[in-house]
């Protein structure tokens, strides 16, 4: 059986709310990473808020719709990322963010690595029959990170996220568990 918390360049963890607070608001702060991790406005939280809220989350306790960890190199035991799964119980299938927030590390095959652990993770351990996510088209490097993961382009919304006065497209895209498991056995699906 495979290591379902280990790859060949990063482990999955969980960090305590106070670790992971005083390393995420550094990320927070890096307005590209920011810009490449999400749509939302670049925003500034404070180590105590970010604290506060990976508190609350772990006070509400497990919920079976939502699947968060951290991510180690294996070398260095150096804290650089993240994801979490959404879950769809009802139609079995799962969302995904990821993110490497270190950006040492970026461009390296860590993020790659990392999909390739939560896929892992999602077929095997939650049993879902896709994963799907979302990306702006002005982060190529994502895109052929997640394309190396198996993912494929679904879809993709015109036009609609503006960063610094020029428009941009958002892309979907999904892998079904059985062009994993394809992956898996050496065939390309």
């Amino acid at each position: 059986m495979r290591d379902l918390f280990r790859g060949k360049l990063v482990r999955l963890t969980w960090e305590e709310p106070d670790a992971r607070a005083k390393i995420e608001v550094q990320w927070q702060r890096d307005t590209e990473f920011h810009r490449l991790a999400d749509s939302d406005p670049a925003r500034m939280e404070s180590e105590k808020k970010l604290k506060e809220w990976f508190e609350k989350q772990s006070e509400n306790g497990f919920k079976p719709e939502r699947y968060s960890f951290s991510v180690r190199t294996l070398e260095e035991d150096k804290h650089i990322g993240f994801f979490v799964l959404w879950l769809d119980l009802i139609h079995n299938e799962a969302w995904v963010g990821i993110g490497i927030g270190d950006r040492d590390f970026w461009g390296r095959g860590y993020g790659t690595e990392m999909m390739k652990l939560c896929l892992q993770y999602a077929f095997t351990e939650l049993n879902v029959h896709r994963v799907s996510l979302g990306l702006h088209e002005y982060n190529p490097r994502a895109l052929r990170s997640y394309e190396k993961a198996g993912f494929r382009l679904e879809g993709r919304t015109r036009k609609d996220l503006t960063r610094e006065g020029r428009r941009y497209d958002s892309l979907w895209l999904g892998i079904l568990r059985e062009e994993w498991m394809q992956m898996q056995n050496g065939d390309q699906p």
